[in-house]
């Protein structure tokens, strides 16, 4: 076999291609292995494999591939039991399992079937036809996987992009709310895991703003959320990574769910008017527009130093401001002055 490291031990986590689909091979048979290794890699797809049926499920349980092509008949675990325990996973829904058996009668194939498999192949195999059916499922199921996932994001601003910021899909509300991460000029809040640094907005240059409407820039992410997911990846994809620009009383905060397919990103926007929420809180509470921005601040977890540099002012002004703010809510501590704005009202 022309790549020795796809048959690591199965509690190792291989280093895979997001350019490429993936399939898992699974045969008590190297020969078979070998030529069907060939087969798939000259096609373009990255190849892993496994002997039997217990290294294929912990295979499964550290990576998903786009295609597992699965030997029915197997000593131990066989291929009908792999394929049931498989599909008892559902992050496997969708995942296509192609059945290799020699046997041609139809209780076996049906057996297949029942047991979750999508389609079977008759041994000896035919490199070129093994090759076809697993491309055209391939496709299928990746689309199936994107549909689903479109159908769950629902009427949200999210958008589906590659790590080269390429769009594969984005919903109509993603798409206006694209349209204002061109400007260059918006104070940016860049978060990855705890680290927090405010800096100005200097990613994007006059020249490199996005046209209006979006589609007259071609389906791609504007430089600036562009070079942030690159960095996120970069960084070892922190969950809790997302990027916030502040202009016009509004902030907007670009976060990555988790991945669509390999090498795709489940991104959402969300837009919240802090203007909006200021004024809210004051008319709520009576506080002035000063102690009302303070107390916004406080909700987000900003100490006095934090809300002073924000709202330009000495950290003992906005201690004062604090107090009244205290006074009026009938709190004597920052966490129950936080918890009660955010119950008042947490975006706007």
């Amino acid at each position: 076999m022309h790549d020795e490291s796809l048959l690591l031990p199965s509690d190792t986590q291989p280093e895979l291609p997001d350019d490429k689909p993936v399939v898992l091979i699974v045969d008590d048979t190297p020969d078979n292995l070998a030529l069907l290794s060939d087969t798939l890699q000259a096609s373009g797809y990255a190849v892993l494999v496994a002997l039997d049926g217990q290294s294929a499920l912990q295979r499964l349980a550290r990576i998903t591939p786009d295609a597992v092509l699965l030997d029915a008949l197997m000593p131990g675990m066989d291929g009908f039991e792999t394929c049931r325990q498989i599909k008892a996973d559902p992050r496997n829904r969708h995942l296509p399992v192609i059945f290799m058996t020699a046997l041609t009668d139809s209780e076996h194939v049906v057996q297949g079937f029942r047991v979750g498999g999508i389609d079977y192949v008759t041994k000896p195999v035919k490199p070129s036809e093994v090759s076809a059916r697993i491309a055209a499922h391939v496709q299928r199921s990746r689309q199936q996987r994107q549909a689903d996932m479109v159908l769950e994001i629902g009427m949200r601003a999210a958008l589906i992009a590659a790590a080269s910021g390429e769009i594969r899909w984005q919903s109509d509300l993603a798409r206006q709310r694209l349209a204002r991460y061109g400007s260059g000029d918006a104070q940016t809040e860049e978060r990855n895991g705890s680290a927090e640094s405010n800096v100005k907005d200097n990613l994007v240059d006059d020249g490199a703003r996005l046209p209006a409407p979006l589609a007259e820039a071609g389906p791609r992410l504007p430089p600036v959320l562009s070079q942030w997911l690159a960095r996120w990846i970069e960084t070892g994809c922190d969950l809790q990574a997302a990027f916030e620009t502040a202009a016009d009383g509004a902030r907007r905060v670009a976060r990555v769910l988790g991945r669509a397919t390999r090498g795709d990103w489940v991104i959402l926007l969300e837009e919240f008017n802090d203007a909006a929420h200021t004024s809210a809180l004051g008319a709520q509470f009576n506080l002035t527009a000063r102690e009302a921005e303070v107390l916004l601040w406080v909700s987000r977890g900003k100490t006095n130093r934090d809300i002073g540099d924000i709202l330009g002012m000495a950290p003992r002004t906005v201690n004062k401001h604090l107090e009244h703010v205290f006074g009026k809510l009938h709190v004597e501590t920052r966490a129950a002055a936080a918890a009660i704005a955010a119950k008042a009202s947490t975006r706007y």
